[in-house]
């Protein structure tokens, strides 16, 4: 077809993660940019009927324009946020103009109406495990592009889908943690300790280090108290302060002084520094961009 290299990749690309999938669903396709405002707009929107619609075989699949300039240009993309429904392969409707919840939904259920899509109702009518997979994955980044409370949501959404997801409950308290509602967070990991099918998964562990953490918080004047303690160089001081630092939102000042503490004494406290350090990379996630950078300051603190 005279398609160059990255021509031919960014095919692939699009035939593995739309293409196929669609044989069998119905993907909602939006061609989004990072800077678009509009298209951050319609993203809540999307993501939450999208994972409404999850059991009757819809999911959604995001295309960034930047990124993937030959396949934008192959849908003759001319503004976004731009928005199709894909079914095997082809597209059936322009969603675009559904900018409502009521919109997109009468839409979805009009092309349903009319195509052989695979639910995803197995097992007494669980949605399919790759059909939240998807959501909790995207939950997740959402969580580290730091919109918490729109995190929390997807999380929430997924939880409703399928209540026996640990992935999902573990996200929803770590989201609504970081979104300051510390109070939802605590109901929402006593929900995940009464499901027996969740309660002892580790990433529950995770999120209840997380709610230690948030535990930890101070009021502005008492957070400057305590960093004007820590300057002096008392060593609980600078702990304490690194504590309500993380639990103020200010993960970066908390990393700084318990790698300093470290590199100070390591063995100050039977090593609380490092202690303290690596339960904040499982209360933040250990997959997350900041833990594996503040990861890789520890390792050349330990091994440098």
């Amino acid at each position: 077809m005279g398609l160059s290299i990255d021509e031919q990749k960014a095919v692939d690309r699009f035939k593995q993660d739309i293409v196929e999938p669609s044989m069998s669903k119905l993907i909602i396709l939006d061609f989004f940019a990072e800077w678009c405002g509009p298209c951050k707009a319609l993203a809540p929107l999307l993501e939450k009927v999208a994972a409404e619609y999850a059991d009757k075989g819809v999911e959604l699949r995001k295309i960034d324009v930047d990124k993937e300039q030959f396949i934008a240009a192959q849908f003759q993309v001319q503004s976004i946020p731009t928005v199709y429904a894909m079914f095997q392969g082809q597209p059936v409707a322009d969603l675009t103009n559904a900018r409502t919840e009521s919109q997109l939904k009468q839409t979805l259920d009009q092309i349903l109406a009319q195509i052989p899509v695979q639910g995803g109702d197995v097992d007494g009518g669980q949605p399919q495990q790759q059909d939240v997979t998807q959501f909790v994955e995207m939950a997740e980044q959402v969580l580290a592009e730091g919109d918490a409370e729109r995190a929390a949501g997807i999380f929430g959404q997924v939880v409703q889908m399928a209540p026996d997801n640990a992935a999902a409950h573990a996200g929803l308290v770590r989201a609504l943690v970081q979104a300051g509602q510390v109070e939802s967070a605590q109901s929402a990991l006593q929900a995940a300790e009464t499901n027996p099918a969740v309660a002892s998964d580790p990433q529950i562990e995770q999120a209840k280090s997380a709610l230690e953490l948030a535990g930890n918080k101070v009021d502005d004047g008492e957070l400057a108290e305590l960093k004007a303690k820590a300057e002096g160089g008392d060593m609980q001081a600078r702990y304490d302060y690194a504590e309500a630092a993380f639990a103020a939102g200010d993960r970066d000042a908390a990393a700084d002084e318990l790698l300093a503490m470290f590199e100070t004494d390591r063995e100050w406290n039977e090593g609380a520094a490092k202690a303290k350090l690596l339960q904040i990379f499982e209360a933040v996630g250990l997959e997350d961009p900041w833990v594996v950078a503040t990861r890789r300051r520890l390792s050349k603190l330990l091994f440098g």
